[in-house]
Protein backbone atom coordinates (compact mmCIF):
# COMPACT_ATOMS: atom_id res chain seq x y z
CA UNK A 1 0.00 0.00 0.00
CA UNK A 2 0.79 3.44 -0.91
CA UNK A 3 0.99 6.77 0.71
CA UNK A 4 1.14 10.40 0.85
CA UNK A 5 0.78 12.61 3.63
CA UNK A 6 0.88 15.98 3.80
CA UNK A 7 1.17 18.74 6.68
CA UNK A 8 -0.43 21.94 5.99
CA UNK A 9 -0.30 24.39 8.68
CA UNK A 10 -3.11 26.38 9.81
CA UNK A 11 -3.01 29.95 11.89
CA UNK A 12 -5.18 32.94 12.61
CA UNK A 13 -4.39 36.57 13.72
CA UNK A 14 -6.37 38.56 15.80
CA UNK A 15 -9.17 36.16 16.24
CA UNK A 16 -8.83 35.04 13.02
CA UNK A 17 -7.89 32.21 10.97
CA UNK A 18 -4.71 32.40 8.49
CA UNK A 19 -3.30 29.65 6.73
CA UNK A 20 -0.37 29.42 4.77
CA UNK A 21 -0.43 27.04 1.72
CA UNK A 22 2.57 25.10 2.13
CA UNK A 23 4.21 23.04 -0.38
CA UNK A 24 2.71 19.35 0.37
CA UNK A 25 6.09 17.71 -1.17
CA UNK A 26 8.01 19.45 1.91
CA UNK A 27 8.02 17.21 4.88
CA UNK A 28 7.92 18.81 8.59
CA UNK A 29 11.71 19.59 9.81
CA UNK A 30 10.41 17.47 13.32
CA UNK A 31 10.42 14.98 10.97
CA UNK A 32 12.62 11.91 12.08
CA UNK A 33 13.81 11.40 8.63
CA UNK A 34 12.11 13.96 5.36
CA UNK A 35 10.98 12.58 2.53
CA UNK A 36 10.51 14.75 -0.32
CA UNK A 37 10.09 12.34 -3.36
CA UNK A 38 6.71 10.83 -4.28
CA UNK A 39 6.44 7.55 -3.10
CA UNK A 40 6.44 4.69 -5.47
CA UNK A 41 4.05 1.29 -4.84
CA UNK A 42 5.50 -1.94 -5.79
CA UNK A 43 4.36 -1.95 -9.82
CA UNK A 44 6.34 1.66 -9.46
CA UNK A 45 3.18 4.16 -9.75
CA UNK A 46 3.65 7.64 -7.91
CA UNK A 47 1.08 9.00 -5.72
CA UNK A 48 1.32 12.77 -5.28
CA UNK A 49 -0.43 15.26 -3.24
CA UNK A 50 -0.28 19.01 -3.36
CA UNK A 51 -1.98 21.81 -1.51
CA UNK A 52 -3.04 24.25 -3.58
CA UNK A 53 -4.92 26.76 -1.07
CA UNK A 54 -4.60 26.37 2.60
CA UNK A 55 -7.98 26.36 4.81
CA UNK A 56 -8.24 30.19 5.65
CA UNK A 57 -10.30 31.66 8.00
CA UNK A 58 -8.97 35.10 7.53
CA UNK A 59 -10.32 37.29 10.31
CA UNK A 60 -13.41 36.70 12.75
CA UNK A 61 -15.33 39.08 14.39
CA UNK A 62 -15.92 37.95 18.10
CA UNK A 63 -17.94 40.14 20.46
CA UNK A 64 -18.04 39.17 23.75
CA UNK A 65 -16.75 36.36 25.80
CA UNK A 66 -18.72 33.73 25.40
CA UNK A 67 -18.45 30.74 23.00
CA UNK A 68 -18.62 30.98 19.11
CA UNK A 69 -17.84 29.11 15.99
CA UNK A 70 -17.81 29.98 12.64
CA UNK A 71 -17.93 27.38 9.57
CA UNK A 72 -16.66 27.71 6.08
CA UNK A 73 -18.08 24.86 4.22
CA UNK A 74 -16.13 23.25 0.88
CA UNK A 75 -18.45 25.15 -1.34
CA UNK A 76 -18.06 28.45 0.37
CA UNK A 77 -20.97 28.67 2.48
CA UNK A 78 -20.05 30.75 5.26
CA UNK A 79 -22.14 30.04 9.02
CA UNK A 80 -21.68 31.71 12.27
CA UNK A 81 -23.17 31.54 15.58
CA UNK A 82 -22.60 32.48 19.21
CA UNK A 83 -20.26 35.19 20.10
CA UNK A 84 -19.05 35.12 16.26
CA UNK A 85 -20.96 37.53 14.63
CA UNK A 86 -18.65 37.69 11.19
CA UNK A 87 -15.90 35.76 9.07
CA UNK A 88 -13.51 37.98 6.89
CA UNK A 89 -14.58 38.36 2.61
CA UNK A 90 -11.01 36.81 2.39
CA UNK A 91 -12.13 33.63 4.07
CA UNK A 92 -10.81 30.61 1.84
CA UNK A 93 -11.55 26.81 1.70
CA UNK A 94 -8.61 24.59 1.52
CA UNK A 95 -7.80 23.03 -2.34
CA UNK A 96 -5.55 19.70 -2.64
CA UNK A 97 -5.19 17.74 -6.02
CA UNK A 98 -3.99 14.31 -5.94
CA UNK A 99 -2.06 12.51 -8.90
CA UNK A 100 -1.42 9.26 -9.19
CA UNK A 101 -2.70 6.16 -11.67
CA UNK A 102 -5.67 6.66 -13.50
CA UNK A 103 -8.68 4.77 -12.37
CA UNK A 104 -7.38 3.89 -8.53
CA UNK A 105 -9.58 4.01 -5.97
CA UNK A 106 -7.59 5.79 -2.97
CA UNK A 107 -8.54 7.07 0.87
CA UNK A 108 -7.91 10.35 1.57
CA UNK A 109 -7.56 10.75 5.78
CA UNK A 110 -8.68 14.46 7.31
CA UNK A 111 -8.59 14.58 11.26
CA UNK A 112 -11.46 15.51 12.62
CA UNK A 113 -10.31 17.42 14.67
CA UNK A 114 -7.29 19.93 15.20
CA UNK A 115 -6.47 22.36 18.08
CA UNK A 116 -4.57 26.05 17.28
CA UNK A 117 -2.16 27.69 19.60
CA UNK A 118 -1.10 31.60 19.98
CA UNK A 119 2.26 32.55 21.25
CA UNK A 120 0.72 33.16 24.33
CA UNK A 121 -0.42 29.84 25.11
CA UNK A 122 -4.34 30.38 24.17
CA UNK A 123 -5.86 27.92 22.28
CA UNK A 124 -8.85 27.64 20.12
CA UNK A 125 -10.11 24.36 18.10
CA UNK A 126 -11.49 23.26 14.52
CA UNK A 127 -13.50 20.36 15.45
CA UNK A 128 -14.98 19.30 12.50
CA UNK A 129 -13.23 19.16 8.79
CA UNK A 130 -15.14 18.39 5.99
CA UNK A 131 -14.83 17.72 2.44
CA UNK A 132 -16.33 17.60 -0.97
CA UNK A 133 -15.16 13.93 -1.70
CA UNK A 134 -17.41 11.28 -2.72
CA UNK A 135 -17.61 8.09 -0.72
CA UNK A 136 -15.19 6.30 -2.45
CA UNK A 137 -12.86 8.44 -4.32
CA UNK A 138 -11.53 7.35 -7.39
CA UNK A 139 -8.60 9.47 -9.57
CA UNK A 140 -9.97 10.11 -13.21
CA UNK A 141 -9.07 8.91 -16.65
CA UNK A 142 -5.96 11.20 -16.11
CA UNK A 143 -4.94 10.13 -13.10
CA UNK A 144 -6.29 13.46 -11.11
CA UNK A 145 -8.98 14.01 -8.46
CA UNK A 146 -9.49 17.55 -7.24
CA UNK A 147 -10.97 18.36 -3.73
CA UNK A 148 -11.85 21.30 -1.38
CA UNK A 149 -11.98 20.96 2.47
CA UNK A 150 -13.46 23.33 5.11
CA UNK A 151 -14.53 23.54 9.05
CA UNK A 152 -15.94 24.76 11.90
CA UNK A 153 -13.80 26.78 13.84
CA UNK A 154 -14.88 26.96 17.98
CA UNK A 155 -14.05 30.09 19.94
CA UNK A 156 -14.25 30.41 23.43
CA UNK A 157 -14.11 33.15 25.82
CA UNK A 158 -12.32 36.74 25.47
CA UNK A 159 -9.52 35.19 22.09
CA UNK A 160 -7.49 37.51 20.63
CA UNK A 161 -4.57 36.74 18.57
CA UNK A 162 -2.35 34.78 15.59
CA UNK A 163 -3.34 30.69 16.15
CA UNK A 164 -1.53 28.16 14.22
CA UNK A 165 -1.52 24.62 13.93
CA UNK A 166 -1.59 21.68 11.55
CA UNK A 167 -3.76 20.03 9.43
CA UNK A 168 -2.34 16.74 8.35
CA UNK A 169 -3.87 15.63 4.79
CA UNK A 170 -2.69 11.66 4.25
CA UNK A 171 -3.55 9.75 0.51
CA UNK A 172 -3.27 6.19 -0.24
CA UNK A 173 -4.01 3.86 -3.13
CA UNK A 174 -6.62 0.94 -1.65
Amino acid sequence: MIARTALLAIGTATAALLAAAPDARAQCRLCEKPVTAPQIDDAGRAIDLEIEAGLDFDRLVVMGAGEGSATLLPDGTRQVSGSVEAISGRAMVGEAHVRGEPGRVVRIDLPPRIELHSLAGARITIDRIVTDLPVAPRLDTAGNLSFRFGGRIRVSGNVDGDFRGDLPVTVEYL
